[in-house]
């Protein structure tokens, strides 16, 4: 097994750029490859590629302004950042959301916070516990 494979998760959009660029500039993750039906990002640890939607599911299934949150799904998304204040003001200029501060929560040594991508699949961001500047 090679050193280089990553854990990684494939994520549907219809807009890849901009989908892309949200995780790119809040996670932060590196663009490894852009292609018309992909874009793969990349951290050290994590591979998420960013795959077109095929166009009968796009059309059956259209992106509202404010996105509506995916909240049945089998799956969500969990990213660390390094503070999620900052994450939550970046989000909007992005096209995604975070929920406000009164909705986070602590767990075994980091503190979460959930939010959704500009096509509206919710996403985890979480800090290391204490180095919040809430």
């Amino acid at each position: 097994m090679s050193d280089d494979l990553k854990a990684g998760a494939v994520l549907f959009a219809q807009n890849l750029p901009r989908v892309a660029k949200f995780y790119a500039e809040l996670v932060p993750m590196t663009i490894t490859l852009a292609g018309s039906d992909l874009i793969v990002l990349e951290s050290k640890h994590f591979q998420l590629v960013v795959h077109l939607v095929p166009k009968r599911i796009a059309k059956a299934n259209p992106i509202t302004s404010p996105p509506a949150r995916r909240t049945n799904v089998a799956a969500k998304l969990i990213f660390p950042v390094a503070s999620i204040a900052e994450a939550r003001a970046k989000a909007p200029s992005l096209g995604g959301e975070l929920d406000p501060p009164n909705k986070e929560f602590e767990a075994r040594g980091f503190r979460a916070c959930d939010g959704h991508d500009p096509e509206g699949n919710v996403v985890q961001f979480r800090e290391i516990a204490g180095r919040s500047e809430r």
